[in-house]
């Protein structure tokens, strides 16, 4: 399909045409969202210092100041985790949609918004969890960056677009209901983020147990030969 529209032929009547919309390529926009990525991915790292050490006498109090920082290290390592796992929901997606309309853009520079407040939140709830708002607003924030991508996906897969190609029927729908799954379950991470803080992020680990259940109840169907995009 043509992204723009074609120039009139010479001698052609120029009878108006209805305007189509414009349809680029996922080259560029998969690159930036790969670095936007790659350097909230990396600015994680920072929310972990050693300026909070102070003199270190032995080898015990140098562990024991060490300890002290765990609960910062385990919010890193749980918010990479989790980028991790988007930036892996939309390589799944973008096999299948080899061009994308400006809806789709704007919607990956809003998830993309999400992704670069990571660094904040965890910094947020690394230093202020005794608030309720310390603690759901990085929970929040991958809710919202779900919420995007899901509904990126829902436009995209939408028959009447038809820029989803290379995955049946069943492929589509199985990606939508595990795009759905990812929601409720982050969802409902960030109702118990309010009570516990970090620790709810482990909900996620249910994931697998959640799609089986999907699976023996019918409603991920079975795709032996295509991968869920989702």
């Amino acid at each position: 399909m043509s992204s723009s529209p074609e120039p009139a032929r010479h001698g052609a009547p120029t009878t108006a045409m209805p305007a189509r919309r414009t349809v680029l390529s996922t080259r560029r926009l998969e690159s930036y969202t790969d670095g936007v990525f790659a350097i909230a991915a990396t600015l994680l790292v920072l929310n972990v210092s050693v300026d909070s050490i102070g003199v270190v006498t032995s080898n015990a109090e140098f562990l024991r100041q060490v300890n002290a920082l765990a609960p910062s290290i385990l919010n890193v390592v749980i918010s990479f985790l989790l980028l991790s796992l988007l930036w892996l929901i939309h390589v799944r997606q973008f096999e299948f949609i080899p061009r994308v309309d400006t809806t789709i853009i704007w919607l990956n520079n809003f998830r993309l918004l999400g992704v670069v407040l990571v660094p904040f939140t965890t910094s947020l709830n690394d230093e202020l969890s005794r608030y309720l708002l310390g603690r759901t607003l990085l929970p929040l924030n991958f809710f919202v960056i779900l919420l995007f991508s899901t509904w990126q996906w829902f436009h995209a897969s939408s028959p009447r677009r038809q820029l989803v190609h290379g995955a049946s029927a069943i492929a589509v729908h199985n990606a939508r209901v595990n795009n759905v799954s990812a929601l409720a379950q982050s969802f409902a991470v960030v109702l118990l983020a309010t009570l516990v803080g970090s620790p709810a992020f482990f909900l996620f680990a249910l994931d697998p147990l959640i799609a089986l259940v999907l699976r023996r109840i019918g409603v991920l169907r079975p795709t032996p030969d295509e991968p869920v995009a989702g």
